[in-house]
């Protein structure tokens, strides 16, 4: 059966593939065994190649596993830390919630306005 790849856009996607190759580079350099480290990662050497050519299908747990495995784990710790475009909503007063904010439900206040000038009759709403 067919995986599903995720449609990514170009920088995305580069973005992937320089951190693969980032992962296969720190690997050469401790000179641990593609085997070993998908060992000690719990993954299949198949899926180390994959995290390592930025297969944007394989699960992110098996990115982290690789990370772990090469003593690269705190580098997590900086994903998102600094989160200016948040800051500077916050600084502006901006509402922060933990969902998004609810759709009405009446539709769009154009629909409203039409239905209302639907109501008035010919000639009386313009």
């Amino acid at each position: 059966m067919p995986r599903n790849r995720p449609t990514l856009f170009p920088a995305t996607a580069r973005q992937l593939a320089e951190l693969g190759e980032r992962l296969r580079l720190a690997r050469l350099r401790r000179r641990y065994s593609a085997e070993s480290v998908a060992v000690r990662a719990g993954i299949t050497r198949v899926t180390l190649a994959r995290v390592e050519k930025g297969d944007a299908g394989t699960s992110m747990g098996a990115y982290v596993a690789v990370m772990r495995v090469l003593g690269l784990q705190g580098d997590l710790d900086a994903l998102g830390k600094d989160d200016e475009l948040g800051r500077k909503l916050q600084d502006l007063g901006m509402s922060i919630g933990r969902t998004a904010p609810r759709r009405r439900t009446g539709g769009s206040p154009l629909a409203s306005e039409s239905t209302e000038r639907q109501a008035a009759g010919p000639g009386k709403g313009t």
